[in-house]
Order: C-alpha cells, then structure tokens, then sequence
C-alpha cells in the first residue's frame, strides 16, 4: 500500500459499521468503516483499540458515560473494557487494533 485516501475508502465501503483492514503496521490493523447515525451495539476485546474519528463525530459510551469524540480525535479504549456507539455518530472512523 503506498497513497490511500481513508475518506475515499470508507465512503466507497458498501454498508455502514463494516470496517475494511486497509493496512497491517507493526502487527497492527488499520481499519476504515464509515458511520451512518445508527448505533452499534456493545462490544469488548482482549486487546487496546484505537478509535480516530477523521471527519464527523463519534458518540462513544464506555461505562454509561458518552464520550463525544470529534474529527481529529482519538480515543483508546483499554483492553477488557465494554463499549458501545450511541445514535446519531456519523463521519469517517479509523480503527487501530491487532
């Protein structure tokens, strides 16, 4: 992989909240998926996962709390930690992880 556009790469996806792996650095993944206002359902991972919202905002609910996070943001939600995406998140996503 040399240049790659992320913006373009999502909005090219075919659904929404389904991440594409684009790359592999260090052992890590880098993923794109696009978000479309929906929710998406609580999840957890035995692993630390990057969240950069490129563009648009991301409505993160870690321990009930909700977490704006915006264009140029990044959240790293701990390994073991359950979290969730409330409605009305939207915009570009880049997601780190192994």
């Amino acid at each position: 992989m040399s240049l790659t556009n992320l913006i373009s790469s999502a909005a090219a996806l075919p659904d929404a909240w389904r991440s594409r792996v684009l790359a592999r650095i260090g052992g890590a993944n880098v993923k794109v998926l696009r978000m479309d206002g929906a929710a998406y359902d609580e999840e957890c991972h035995p692993y630390d996962e990057g969240l950069l919202v490129l563009d648009g905002v991301m409505r993160l609910v870690i321990g009930g709390e909700t977490i704006a996070v915006g264009a140029g943001e990044l959240y790293v939600v701990p390994a073991g930690r359950p979290h969730a995406v409330a409605p009305g998140s939207h915009g570009t996503l880049v997601i780190l992880d192994v």
